[in-house]
């Protein structure tokens, strides 16, 4: 039994780095500390605790997790800093010896983050908390508000794939999911808490089941029925693991969206065998055109990896030409980052960081291309938009079914409302179409 007294009227910030699964993470221990006493601290107040998730996806995500628990150590002097996240779990020690930080907890021990606040007393040095990966087994749901409009429900966490420059298995563990019932029932949760959208999010989403025997496609249909949910959108999902079956229902369909975030990582098989990835190019083609031909407007983003070790000039031109091919809506472009314990490291021919950096700038160029053409597309169109409210001052944006960005007017009005809006001009900073609002839904 944890004396919660001495975490009454105590404040925390709290800060996110790396992926929408971190900050549904994230929401949940603020949940937690929150169910304790404990409040959010108000912008410029100084918190009496300083939770950090991290991230570790690459080199630059490490520099920027050691940059922020240094701000924040700066920015809250005496606070009780916690460090957790993909970060945490690789490099326990490293993080446990950074000036200030307190308590380090790795991925099977964030869930109990209350059991070691103690009495917030400050430690002389870190303490690092971590077990085993393969000790890492727990499922925790987390269910976060990322706006007043979108929820982010975690699915599935951990992943089995173990591609070749990813670290995130060693950080995360195998794979696991909570229950269909129970997520079922996180949904209902984020329906009366005023949520119009969920975006599902996991590590790898598709193996969904590993821990209960059900199917990503059994919980695809479960969540399909539950009524107050405007839409449900499925965040990265492996090519190998978007079934027929999904992309057909997500075509008929209410609540799913035409929006798929799909990662391809490379357009040429080679790369691919290299990075130990599961499908090739044919496959990964073949569900775009499945995907077009049941929903010709679908939105479909592709990740997207340059300048890996192996990627010759030829691989890359290949992969561009693919690309360049592929009636895809969005490149989401990252450049190869050397993680420690990968089996990539073992690949010959490293790719100097100037050539990646040219790499990638062809590839963003080729996404803007592909994003602008999709947009101007639409002109002219009616569609309803989930609007969001914006800053004061600001225009209001939300987005359509398929993920198309529109700018209206102010009007508070409107915020969290589906209204139907056709589709005008692009903005002036070429980030949203321009809307005229019609009706409200």
């Amino acid at each position: 039994m944890i004396d919660t007294s001495i975490f009454q009227d105590k404040t925390a910030v709290y800060y996110t780095l790396g992926c929408k699964l971190n900050f549904s993470e994230t929401s949940t221990i603020g949940r937690l500390l929150q169910e304790a006493g404990i409040r959010t601290a108000r912008r410029g107040e100084k918190a009496d605790i300083c939770v950090v998730n991290t991230c570790s996806v690459t080199e630059v995500a490490d520099k920027k997790c050691r940059q922020a628990i240094h701000r924040l150590v700066k920015q809250h002097p005496g606070a009780f800093v916690v460090v957790t996240g993909c970060y945490a779990q690789l490099k326990p020690e490293a993080v446990a010896g950074i000036e200030g930080v307190d308590i380090v907890l790795g991925a099977e021990q964030k869930k109990d983050l209350l059991h070691y606040l103690g009495d917030l007393q400050k430690k002389e040095r870190g303490e690092a908390h971590t077990s085993a990966l393969k000790d890492i087994r727990s499922f925790v749901p987390s269910c976060s508000r990322g706006d007043r409009t979108r929820f982010f429900l975690k699915v599935q966490d951990g992943c089995d794939y173990f591609c070749s420059y990813c670290t995130i298995p060693f950080a995360r563990g195998r794979s696991r999911n909570g229950s269909i019932a129970s997520l079922v029932e996180q949904a209902h949760r984020a329906v009366a808490e005023g949520g119009k959208e969920i975006v599902l999010t996991g590590v790898n989403i598709g193996d969904f089941g590993r821990s209960t025997g059900e199917t990503f496609f059994d919980l695809v249909k479960a969540l399909d029925e539950v009524e107050g949910v405007e839409r449900y959108r499925i965040s990265s999902i492996e090519p190998n693991l978007l079934t027929d079956e999904i992309i057909d229902f997500v075509s008929r369909s209410r609540r799913f969206m035409p929006h798929f975030h799909i990662p391809l990582q490379s357009g040429c098989d080679e790369v691919l065998k290299l990075m130990r990835r599961r499908y090739d190019t044919a496959l990964f083609a073949a569900k775009v055109a499945r995907i077009k031909s049941e929903m010709p407007d679908a939105f479909i983003g592709v990740d997207v990896i340059v300048g890996t070790r192996g990627e010759t000039e030829e691989y890359f031109e290949r992969s561009y030409d693919f690309l360049q091919g592929l009636d895809v809506t969005q490149l989401h472009v990252f450049s190869y980052s050397e993680r420690p314990g990968t089996q990539a490291l073992k690949i010959e021919h490293p790719v100097p960081p100037q050539e990646k950096h040219r790499r990638s700038q062809r590839l963003l160029e080729l996404s803007d291309r592909k994003l602008h053409d999709f947009y101007v597309r639409h002109v002219g169109q009616v569609m309803p938009v989930l609007l969001e409210r914006p800053k004061p001052g600001m225009p209001m944006h939300g987005f359509t079914p398929n993920y198309i960005r529109v700018e209206v007017p102010h009007d508070d009005r409107l915020d969290n409302r589906v209204v139907n809006i056709r589709l005008g001009e692009l903005n002036a900073d070429a980030t949203a179409l321009q809307g005229v609002i019609l009706t409200e839904d």
